[in-house]
């Protein structure tokens, strides 16, 4: 039997010990949640790094396609700049904006840039314009802002390298079109280099501003292939500016993944100091539950 004065410092060290096992089990929680978040960071951390590795593979084809593009517009608007064609002007016509994305994200913000743009040129005093989206994002973005000047949206676009039949097709779609336009412009991210990019317009003509051009005459070209000059310059026009945008997005999803993979690596090792710091704290507060006690046995 213990003495009445031994009874009360007992019952305290009984209360005391499932306090200390809801401390452990809180900690114990700690570390199998910090274990979590290192696991899921690693792992994101995996995707990321190849996910640029693709985008580097894709990089050199997607420059390669880039540069054969500019030669079919680049040609178109040589013709146009010689035969001084410019657009009309004229009460109640509308300017066409043609925006070029992609279907696809994960690129940091070479779309939302090209939305900026439009929102800057279609908001204000600016005269009244329609809007041709190709690509889901440019869709998605412009859909919130100006609903009511969207005539024509394309998607599927951005799978793979643009080629002239894809641009094709959308010329096809557009010069269908029955709105009286003064002007097309092709709106597009213009590659800089493999870090930079910014919107930027091409013009295509209506078939009406080229007829009326001051040196289109020297070109000797029939009224009747007039509609077909038109379809084609629009189509060489769009196909650059498609192959330009695409090679544009595939180096901004390069650089955003490789930002990402290294701000992956810095959470990782900051969650892997707090990991072992807790752990530690862990087999610190369990050796001093283990001396304290032996003390507390060996007084006894």
């Amino acid at each position: 039997m213990f003495s009445r004065a031994a009874r009360p410092a007992l019952r305290a060290g009984a209360a005391a010990v499932p306090a200390r096992t809801a401390q452990n089990a809180a900690t114990y929680a700690t570390l199998r949640e910090i274990e979590g978040r290192l696991k899921s960071i690693r792992n994101i951390e995996k995707i990321t790094k190849t996910m640029k590795i693709v985008a580097s593979t894709k990089l050199n084809r997607a420059q390669r396609a880039m540069s054969d593009s500019q030669k079919y517009g680049q040609t178109s608007q040589q013709v146009f700049e010689a035969a001084e064609t410019k657009p009309l002007e004229g009460e109640g016509k509308k300017t066409l904006y043609i925006v070029c994305s992609s279907d696809k994200g994960l690129c940091g913000g070479i779309h939302s840039g090209l939305s900026r743009y439009m929102r800057r040129h279609l908001g204000g005093d600016h005269q009244p314009a329609d809007l041709v989206l190709i690509g889901e994002k440019s869709r998605a973005q412009m859909s919130r802002s100006n609903p009511q000047d969207i005539v024509l949206s394309f998607a599927g676009i951005g799978k793979d390298v643009p080629t002239f039949a894809d641009a094709q097709a959308i010329a096809d779609q557009v010069v269908q079109l029955k709105g009286d336009y003064s002007d097309i412009k092709i709106v597009y991210n213009k590659f800089i280099n493999a870090t930079s990019y910014e919107a930027t317009v091409i013009e295509a003509f209506s078939e009406e501003a080229i007829a009326a051009s001051p040196n289109f005459s020297a070109f000797e070209v029939d009224e009747e292939l007039l509609a077909n000059l038109r379809e084609y310059a629009l189509a060489n026009s769009l196909y650059w500016a498609l192959a330009e945008g695409h090679a544009c997005e595939i180096s901004a999803r390069r650089n955003a993944m490789d930002n990402a993979s290294k701000n992956a690596g810095e959470m990782i090792s900051k969650y892997q100091i707090l990991y072992n710091r807790t752990r530690q704290a862990v087999i610190t507060g369990e050796l001093v539950e283990i001396i304290t006690g032996a003390t507390a046995s060996a007084d006894m």
